[in-house]
């Protein structure tokens, strides 16, 4: 069958105005600030780094014969995981800072409504639509209720737990004195008991419950971009919340 001339057209020039205007409107909601998505991939690349040089601290690679200064692998190693140690912490810093500066959506991460009802109710529903209990969830602009209860319990806190032991160990080499020393070896060691290894098994463990949470936190990002009712993954580039209905 011939194709008529506005069809050869559309085949030509890749445009098509009579199937733009049948498509579906979507309406788009300004979420993420600039400061918050670039800290969200900031954040991102540290916890990589950190997580891959994390566990060959704790499974160190088969020693290598030869001169030392020849063979430096762990060390450079060690090194990378404290220089994302710090961006890490300092990028936690300055997204705490934006919290106070920043929209009411900057604030999601450091708190949760659990004192209001209406909250609760809609984290039922996300886990019914986690389920497959229900065809499909509320639409959220912000992170739903249940994304911001992981957000604070599997992400804050455990990433305030690692930030303390991490640089409670990294006081412990830099010895009395450094400013590591004082603000979280003094203190956080005594609170494992004084002993240092107990620190580095928690904070292994903490690589574990860091890494599920990653996991999760991808799952679910991809799964609420595919099936929910508007976008995820791409609004932490643009800033904007896409709603597909």
């Amino acid at each position: 069958m011939s194709n008529t001339p506005s069809q050869t057209f559309n085949d030509a020039t890749g445009t098509d105005e009579n199937a733009v205007a049948r498509a579906a409107s979507y309406k788009s909601v300004y979420v993420y600030e600039a400061p918050v998505r670039l800290w969200h991939w900031i954040n991102a690349l540290s916890i990589l780094v950190l997580g891959v040089t994390g566990y060959f601290i704790g499974s160190p690679l088969p020693s290598v014969p030869g001169e030392a200064s020849a063979n430096y692998l762990m060390g450079y190693i060690r090194f990378a995981h404290f220089a994302a140690g710090y961006v890490f912490a300092i990028a936690l810093i300055g997204r705490l800072y934006w919290a106070f500066v920043g929209n009411h959506h900057a604030r999601e991460l450091f708190t949760l409504p659990v004192f209001n009802a209406a909250y609760w109710r809609e984290v039922i529903t996300m886990l019914k639509w986690y389920a497959f209990l229900i065809p499909r969830p509320s639409r959220y602009v912000g992170h739903n209720p249940l994304a911001r209860a992981a957000m604070f319990f599997g992400f804050l806190v455990i990433t305030l737990f690692m930030i303390a032991t991490g640089f409670a160990l990294y006081g412990e080499g830099a010895q009395e004195g450094s400013w590591a020393h004082k603000a979280f070896t003094s203190w956080v060691i005594p609170l494992f008991g004084g002993n240092s290894q107990t620190v580095h098994t928690w904070h292994h463990l903490g690589l574990w419950a860091m890494v599920i949470f990653v996991t999760l936190h991808v799952y679910a990002a991809i799964r609420e971009d595919i099936m929910g009712r508007q976008s995820m993954v791409s609004t932490m580039i643009s800033g904007y919340r896409t709603f597909k209905d």
